[in-house]
């Protein structure tokens, strides 16, 4: 049986010498590993004498990582101890701490720091930003990239605001799945320590979440907002942007923050009001209703 390897077209090049497979045997066993390991070889060969890709990384400057066998730029910095599975690419100038797992499919863009003892799960894009030590980045993360800010000019022409600076991720933080966290266009983007987010949440540019803060699955914070330290965010809260929101706030789930909050405490609602507030609205309602459907 004989397995054609198709012909690969884009934007590097063309690559048509990729030899055949010839296998004897149509029931003989061939590894995915293995074939896995022939595609790579192959393409890391033909790449190494494709131009520059225009971004300053000429491709003969990737090599393989001796521990887990994924790809780096020859002016990385990695630890020894590190280990970078087959598939991930750690980009130029990149920097990797001691005991870093970078899971298979991961981009670690130009510049990214990441801190010792930390994990980075299957399929993450990092750009942009500093993860510090010891923290969890799970599945489908993507942290740094641009922050979603467009102007109108006087003609009524949309133009994109510069998004030009970081996200920075504290110690012992842990980013679910799928969660996406934005550079900052005016300031940094901050992740403060201990924090520990969730699934599905959106957090945009600009934002400061202090240290120690908790946000579950689908919360969304826009852009520039700050939070303090201890904060819970329930299920799908969300904060509009611009707002403050004090130390020491919990915020039930499904609830929406128009406006700062400046004392301590629980909040719920649409627009978010303290706990006991809302409850009388709720009570206060539901008799409405019953009042005028006897």
């Amino acid at each position: 049986m004989a397995l054609r390897v198709p012909r690969i077209a884009s934007s590097l090049g063309s690559f048509s010498t990729i030899p055949r497979l010839m296998f004897s045997n149509a029931s003989q066993e061939f590894p995915a590993m293995s074939l896995y390991r022939f595609h790579t070889s192959q393409l890391f060969s033909a790449c190494s004498t494709s131009p520059d890709d225009g971004a300053g990384e000429s491709y003969s400057e990737f090599q393989r990582w001796h521990n887990g066998g994924g790809t780096f730029h020859k002016s990385a910095q990695i630890d020894p101890s590190a280990s970078v599975d087959i598939g991930a690419v750690v980009h130029s100038k990149a920097v990797l701490g001691a005991h870093v797992h970078i899971g298979s499919g991961a981009i670690i863009g130009p510049s990214v720091t990441i801190g010792q003892s930390t994990t980075i799960g299957y399929n993450v894009a990092l750009s942009n930003c500093t993860v510090g030590d010891l923290c969890v980045i799970h599945n489908g993360v993507c942290i740094g990239q641009d922050g979603f800010g467009f102007l109108v000019d006087e003609h009524g022409n949309m133009l994109k605001k510069p998004q030009m600076l970081y996200a920075r991720i504290g110690n012992n933080v842990e980013i679910g799945a799928n969660s996406c966290i934005d550079r900052g266009s005016w300031r940094d983007t901050v992740i403060g320590d201990h924090s520990k987010i969730d699934n599905l949440v959106q957090i945009a540019h600009n934002v400061v979440i202090g240290k120690c803060c908790m946000l579950c699955g689908q919360v969304g914070i826009a852009g520039s907002v700050t939070v303090g330290d201890y904060v819970t965010m329930g299920g799908r809260a969300i904060v509009r942007d611009h707002v403050s929101i004090a130390s020491k706030v919990r915020l039930a789930g499904a609830s929406c923050v128009t406006k700062d909050i400046t004392e301590p405490g629980d909040y719920s609602g649409f627009p978010a009001v303290p706990i006991h507030e809302w409850r009388r609205q709720v009570v206060m309602h539901r008799l409405a209703v019953k009042k005028k459907n006897p």
